[in-house]
């Protein structure tokens, strides 16, 4: 799991929606269009969820202390949630409401606002699906190298790196949102009415929502606390068993906390051997794991001796 690489798509994600909040902005004052208000939202939302989640690698990579022994790794797990909360409020529930806000009013008697310069909202709607594309590719050629050997699905399922997790979650969102708003406008444009414009709206917002508590689901198990990557159980078995004073590993349980992991093994070792000899074994064998997995926290060895 790289946490350079999970950083480098929150630049890419906060890069593209900094500059779509503010162009959405602008276009939803000039239009008045309700999908592109809905759509300016959720991309000031994903600005503080990118920033959410810098606060989260910050405070993960604080050293261990006597209140918090296996250090702070899990803050980004913690913050990643809080990421999937605004999702749902700020994002889902506030378009929601402007669009039913919309909906009714074209629906009254008097009818709803029709969109002003609609092509300006077309247009940058179309800008923001590029900038999304763009984004989202560059969280996905970031996780490349963790998704070897898996389907994306798969992937996204069993991911330890919440932030990769949560941006590229987001990304699609933020796609998807943006041809919901874009097939809105179009049909408001074609018809004169300006109900497909509150639905498009309306739409965003479910889809957001509906995000927003996939997100929560993957992030939740993170934080009730969840193994390493098979992968990484795999390498660390190898390389306690390649070495001369194992026999075999006996069990062996991880816990992934953020970017870092905690080890657990015990393991018959091949001879008896007093005190100061066992403890300069099980050292060197800890030594070979973090020097083959740079990740491993610590490690706690329970050798079993053979008579």
């Amino acid at each position: 799991m790289s946490a350079e690489g999970s950083l480098k798509s929150v630049f890419y994600a906060f890069g593209a929606n900094l500059g779509i909040a503010i162009v959405k902005t602008g276009a939803a004052i000039a239009t008045g269009s309700g999908s592109m208000l809905a759509e300016a939202v959720h991309s000031y939302a994903d600005c503080g969820n990118q920033g959410l989640l810098f606060l989260g690698h910050h405070r993960a990579k604080r050293p261990a202390d006597k209140e918090h022994p296996l250090g702070h790794g899990k803050a980004i797990y913690f913050w990643s949630f809080i990421v999937a909360l605004m999702l749902f409020s700020m994002g889902g529930l506030f378009s929601v409401y402007e669009g039913w806000h919309k909906l009714s009013l074209a629906l009254s008697p008097e009818g709803g606002e029709p969109i002003a310069n609609p092509w300006l909202a077309v247009g940058v709607l179309a800008v923001g699906i590029v900038l999304e594309t763009a984004s989202l590719f560059g969280a996905l050629k970031e996780s490349k190298p963790s998704r070897e050997g898996k389907t994306f699905v798969q992937w996204l399922k069993t991911s330890r790196d919440s932030t990769f997790v949560v941006v590229i979650y987001e990304d699609l969102a933020a796609l998807f949102g943006l041809v919901l708003a874009l097939i809105a406008i179009l049909l408001t444009m074609a018809t004169h009415n300006p109900v497909y414009d509150a639905l498009g709206s309306i739409a965003v917002g479910v889809l957001l929502i509906a995000v927003a508590f996939l997100v929560g689901a993957e992030v939740k198990s993170l934080l009730i606390g969840v193994s390493a990557d098979e992968k990484v159980e795999a390498e660390i078995r190898r390389v306690v068993e390649g070495r001369e004073e194992v026999e075999k590993v006996l069990n062996l349980i991880t816990l992934q906390m953020g970017p870092q992991v905690v080890v657990a093994i015990k393991a018959s070792m091949r001879s008896a051997q007093g005190g100061a000899a066992l403890c300069d074994s099980i050292n060197s064998v800890e030594a070979a794991i973090k020097e083959a997995l740079p990740q491993v926290l610590v490690v706690f060895f329970e050798p079993d001796l053979k008579g």
